[in-house]
C-alpha cells in the first residue's frame, strides 16, 4: 500500500509541534541560518567587521558615560571587560528575541507561498545569530586575555564550564519570549511598537552595566526584584567565571533554568495555534 510523502491536515493538537518535520527540514533550515548572515552585511562596506565594531563602540560608550561621568564601580573589574562581557551576551539576547518576536511580519511573503514547518524560522534566527555571538565572544576574549597577562587581577574560575549551558538557557529565553510576542503582534500591533523600548528597559533590570553588588549594599528590595529577571544569573555567572567578581548562585540558576522552560513551553504552544491563521491577520 502506497503512503503519502506529505500530509496537510486542517486541525492538530496544540501540543503537536511536529517535531519531527523539523529534522526533515534540517536543509531548509540550514538554508534559512546562511541567508541571515550573508545578506544582512551584504550591501555594508565593512560587512561582517560590524560584528566587532557594534559592541566595541557599545562598550566603550558605556565605559565613558557609566564607568568616568557615573563612576559606577565594576567590583574591580577592568571597565572594558566587564561592559564587553555584558554587551556580548546581551547583544544575543536582544537580537534573538527582537527577530523572533518579528517573524510574522518579516517574513509574511515567504509564509504565504510555500508550506514547512513554520518554527523553523524562529530556529535559524536563534542559529544564525550564534555565528554572530561567536565572532563578538572572540573579541571579548582578546580583550579579556590582554588585561589577563596585563595582571589586572582576573580570576577565571570552574564557573567557566557554564558557558554553553548559559547560552542555550539565554537561546531558548530569547526563542520562547520571541515567539509569544510574534504571536501576539499578528492581532495587536501595538506590540511592535512597545517591544523595542521594552528591550531597552530589560537591558537596565539586567546587570550589563552595574554588578549586582551595588544594588545589594543599597536597595535590598531593588536586588530582589533585579533577581526575579532570569537574564540576572546568566550574565553574572558568565562574568564570574572570567573574572572572579560577582557570583555563581546555584539557586538563582535553577530559577532561570525553569524560567526558560516554561516560556519555551508556552512559546511554542501559542505559536503553533497562532501560525495555523496569522495569514489572515498579519
Amino acid at each position: 500500500m502506497n503512503k503519502w510523502t506529505e500530509e496537510i491536515s486542517p486541525h492538530h493538537s496544540l501540543l503537536d509541534l511536529k517535531l519531527g518535520e523539523l529534522w526533515r527540514y534540517k536543509d531548509l533550515l540550514l538554508m534559512f541560518v546562511k541567508r541571515d548572515f550573508v545578506t544582512f552585511y551584504k550591501q555594508t562596506i565593512l560587512g561582517p567587521l560590524w560584528f566587532f565594531i557594534q559592541p566595541l563602540i557599545t562598550s566603550i560608550i558605556f565605559l565613558i558615560v557609566f564607568g568616568r561621568i557615573a563612576n559606577i564601580s565594576t567590583d574591580g573589574v577592568p571597565h572594558l571587560v566587564f561592559y564587553l562581557s555584558g554587551v556580548t551576551l546581551w547583544n544575543y539576547f536582544s537580537d534573538c528575541f527582537n527577530k523572533t518576536a518579528n517573524v510574522f511580519k518579516d517574513n509574511v511573503n515567504i509564509f504565504g507561498k510555500v508550506y514547512y514547518p513554520r518554527l523553523i524560522m524562529p530556529l535559524s534566527i536563534v542559529l544564525s545569530n550564534l555565528i554572530k555571538f561567536s565572532i563578538q565572544f572572540f573579541l571579548f576574549l582578546l580583550v579579556w586575555a590582554w588585561y589577563y597577562f596585563k595582571d589586572y587581577n582576573l580570576q577565571p574560575n570552574m564557573a567557566l564550564l557554564l558557558i554553553p549551558y548559559l547560552l542555550f538557557l539565554m537561546a531558548i529565553l530569547a526563542l520562547g519570549l520571541g515567539m509569544i510576542f510574534s504571536s501576539l503582534t499578528t492581532k495587536y500591533k501595538d506590540l511592535v511598537f512597545l517591544l523595542s523600548f521594552g528591550i531597552q528597559l530589560l537591558m537596565y533590570a539586567t546587570p550589563i552595566i552595574y554588578p549586582l553588588s551595588i544594588i545589594k549594599n543599597n536597595s535590598p528590595w531593588l536586588l530582589r526584584l533585579v533577581q526575579l529577571n532570569p537574564l540576572s544569573s546568566i550574565v553574572e555567572t558568565f562574568r564570574y567565571g572570567f573574572t572572579g567578581s560577582g557570583n555563581c548562585n546555584w539557586y538563582m540558576l535553577a530559577y532561570s533554568t525553569i524560567f526558560a522552560f516554561i516560556v519555551l513551553f508556552v512559546g511554542a504552544i501559542v505559536f503553533n495555534k497562532v501560525e495555523k491563521s496569522f495569514m489572515d491577520t498579519v
